[in-house]
């Protein structure tokens, strides 16, 4: 009797969310025959930053103890957040880390603990990176399988001029004894990354362009000599900033070939945190395509000054100074997101990196508990399902239906990411390789009520007999219809951390690989189809 309650509540549910919704039929071609675009293996990426609880903005001080400094690195679940990626890149960075002294070697001044100041960079003195801490820190990423990326102080031993502008020589002793203790402790750094946002104007500080580059040639010497004895070496990446084409491309030129690996840039294309336009951002096509730009000259700079260099985004928050509160942290920031991981990847970006995986507003993980956010959860399905290759996709669809094809990750065929922004369309979405349909958009004006609702049902517990007769698909909403809900549904189960402590199983629900898929309004779908003939992925 129950059942029946349940079943016939979900029947009408259904009808009332017919009735009310427009439907769409859309047609997705997809050469997979050649990748437009690659990125690195670890493409998903995330930052732990410098900031003291007394960070504030907007009368919030959301940074509470998040900081490298002061993190709780004995928590399980942190631990089993990261582990959960299996290898998560992790940048250690931020605004305050050209003010970050190193406790080691013969220092010129007193490494002390950062203080809230007038007189210094964004409101604070220069703090202590105290080598106890870096052993701890070192030792948590090991446990942890995290790959590094650390951010060097660029200042260091320069002297404040007029307006932004530092001068002088870096003064890069500090670094190399810091490099030196790391090395003989055997902690391995994947590369190291000169600076923060001190690139053209610069936020807060800035550094003129024959300045850096000269000083990232001394930066890859210290490298060289300190890791003469190592079989790999390193990576230099720089500058960490906002893009500007002409400081940009005359880094790459000052520098030359075979010093710079990496070549950052940061996004925080949806504004200030307290904007109350937030929300209509994240949800306008236009808006989101806008950045695109950004993407494509980043790339193109490198292509024309230094194709022996990657493009990193090396830091994004989406909303700048700490992220939006009750925005940032729920469910409607991974149409922002996965929009940006996806349109990034097209445009040969290699690695992403979100800030940050904990603090403000915009952490993937919550600072006080460290349970996941949903952005987290949308970090995690990329990470697992969408592989380097970036595949070529046109579509016929509206443009509030956004799709990005990848090479799936470890398998054979293709995965689909589709974010619909739509408030009231439901798209039923074809797949096509350009030569047949490979999969088909029904018309659902033409099936009748009954095989309308067993299709949007039929997938509640069916397993595949045959992997290859069936497709996975990862459809995400937000719990209640909420946009702002801080729980993500994934196929309307919440995912929340088990009784356990641990992070959820992502379990797909599965179709026939030939029946159409159905993209609900102000939803978000992965669907994984491995039939699917894409000679480019092989």
């Amino acid at each position: 009797m129950g059942y029946n309650v349940v079943l016939l509540s979900c029947m009408l549910l259904l009808l009332v969310t017919f009735a009310s919704a427009n439907m769409e039929r859309a047609i997705m071609v997809i050469d997979g025959a050649r990748r437009i675009a690659e990125t690195d293996d670890n493409f998903v990426c995330a930052t732990l930053d410098w900031w003291p609880p007394e960070k504030c903005n907007y009368d919030q001080c959301p940074w509470a103890y998040a900081s490298l400094i002061n993190l709780n690195l004995s928590s399980p679940l942190l631990a089993k957040a990261i582990q959960a990626f299996r290898t998560l890149r992790i940048r250690i960075g931020g605004s305050l880390q050209d003010q970050v002294i190193y406790d080691v070697g013969d220092l010129k001044t007193p490494c002390t603990q950062f203080k809230k100041t007038d007189d210094g960079l964004f409101g604070f003195s220069k703090g202590c990176l105290y080598m106890k801490r870096w052993d701890e820190l070192n030792h948590f990423f090991n446990g942890t399988g995290a790959i590094v990326t650390f951010g060097l102080n660029a200042l260091y031993g320069r002297d404040k001029l007029s307006g932004n502008a530092w001068g002088g020589d870096w003064d890069h002793i500090n670094t190399q004894d810091f490099m030196n203790y790391t090395v003989s402790k055997g902690y391995a750094i994947d590369s190291w990354e000169f600076g923060n946002e001190l690139s053209g104007s610069g936020i807060g500080a800035s550094v003129s362009v024959e300045l850096y580059g000269k000083d990232l040639i001394v930066l890859k010497d210290v490298i060289n000599n300190v890791y003469k004895d190592s079989q790999t070496k390193p990576l230099v990446v720089a500058p960490g900033g906002f893009y500007e084409e002409k400081w940009y491309s005359e880094l790459l030129r000052l520098s030359g070939p075979g010093v710079l690996d990496v070549v950052t840039h940061h996004i925080y294309n949806l504004g200030p945190g307290n904007d109350p336009k937030l929300v209509n951002r994240i949800l306008d096509p236009n808006y989101l395509s806008g950045v695109s730009g950004t993407f494509a000259n980043v790339n193109r700079t490198i292509q024309e000054h230094g194709p022996w260099a990657a493009a990193w985004v090396g830091e994004a928050g989406g909303a700048f100074n700490s992220g939006g509160r009750q925005v940032s942290e729920t469910f409607i920031n991974s149409f922002w997101y996965l929009d940006q991981l996806g349109m990034s990847a097209k445009h040969n970006t290699k690695v992403y990196c979100r800030q940050a995986l904990v603090g403000g507003f915009y952490g993937l993980l919550e600072k006080e508990t460290f349970v996941p956010n949903p952005d987290y959860y949308s970090a995690l399905l990329w990470h697992r399902l969408m592989g380097k290759g970036v595949l070529e996709v046109q579509t016929n669809a509206s443009e509030y239906l956004r799709a990005y094809v990848h090479c799936s990750k470890g398998r054979t065929g293709i995965t689909l990411l589709l974010i619909n922004l739509s408030k009231q369309t439901t798209f039923t979405v074809g797949v096509s390789n350009g030569v047949k349909v490979v999969l088909q958009a029904e018309s659902m004006k033409r099936k009748s009520l009954l095989e309308t609702i067993k299709s949007k049902v039929s997938w509640v517990g069916n397993k595949a007999s045959d992997g290859y007769l069936n497709r996975e698909e990862y459809h995400l909403s937000p719990q209640d219809g909420v946009l702002r809900s801080k729980i993500m549904l994934l196929n309307g189960d919440p995912l929340v951390p088990t009784a356990t402590g641990d992070i959820p199983d992502l379990k797909p629900v599965r179709h026939g690989v030939k029946s159409p898929v159905y993209v609900n309004p102000l939803s978000i779908s992965f669907i994984v189809l491995p039939t699917f003939d894409a000679p480019a992925c092989s």
